[in-house]
């Protein structure tokens, strides 16, 4: 793949110009500066949704090599729900994610930062908890504190998460160190887009035994 050159000032306006073209965003309110390929995003949004969404756009844009997110919600006076609401509202909407295991997650909301805890099996379980919840009116924040049940971690684990990334991109695979130390697994190396290292983490995830995963992959966009 050839690395993909720009400025910082030809970077700063593609992320403007892919913030201005998602629909979902309204892009008014968020300051973009960039400083040696890295994109730092401020300003004040109406839902915690957009925040989400405003940060997976950046991802999109080639030659971003990270993201600071300096961006605060404030709640339009019609998305404000009290506490108790948003709480019944996040029960529900865990309670029909058929991804997400009943009754092994609790749900905490104060002044509308809403809080998970509890275990589960996998940490796409806990992804999908998140997902499940962080689009509901009235949100201005989500701390994720689910952990993960123990379990043992085979032996071969670093050559199963070696297979995987080959499986997905062997060029990539062969650029990415993996360490292992019991549970905790710690990725290195560069990789070309957000994308593969997402994939790469996501890998790495998906192994037994796994309850931490460093993340340190450079994007070398």
């Amino acid at each position: 793949m050839t690395t993909i050159v720009k400025t910082d000032s030809q970077l700063k306006k593609d992320v403007e110009s892919e913030l201005e073209w998602d629909p979902s965003i309204d892009a008014t309110h968020v300051g973009v500066t960039v400083r040696d390929g890295v994109v730092t995003l401020t300003g004040h949004l109406e839902t915690y949704a957009e925040k989400f969404a405003i940060e997976r756009v950046v991802q999109r844009v080639a030659a971003v090599r990270a993201i600071a997110v300096e961006l605060d919600v404030r709640l339009d006076p019609g998305h404000r729900r009290s506490d108790g609401e948003l709480a019944a509202a996040a029960e529900a909407a865990l309670r029909w994610h058929a991804l997400v295991p009943e009754d092994r997650i609790k749900v905490k909301v104060e002044k509308g930062w809403l809080t998970l805890s509890g275990e589960v099996d996998w940490d796409y379980q806990r992804t999908q908890a998140v997902k499940a919840v962080r689009t509901l009116t009235g949100l201005v924040g989500v701390s994720n504190n689910i952990a993960l049940k123990p379990q043992v971690t085979p032996a071969n684990v670093s050559q199963r998460i070696h297979d995987a990334l080959a499986r997905q991109a062997e060029r990539e695979a062969r650029n990415i160190e993996v360490r292992i130390d019991g549970p905790v697994v710690t990725l290195r190396g560069k990789v070309h887009s957000w994308a593969e290292r997402s994939a790469a983490q996501g890998a790495a995830w998906s192994a037994p035994g796994i309850t931490t995963v460093v993340n340190r992959l450079e994007v070398d966009a």
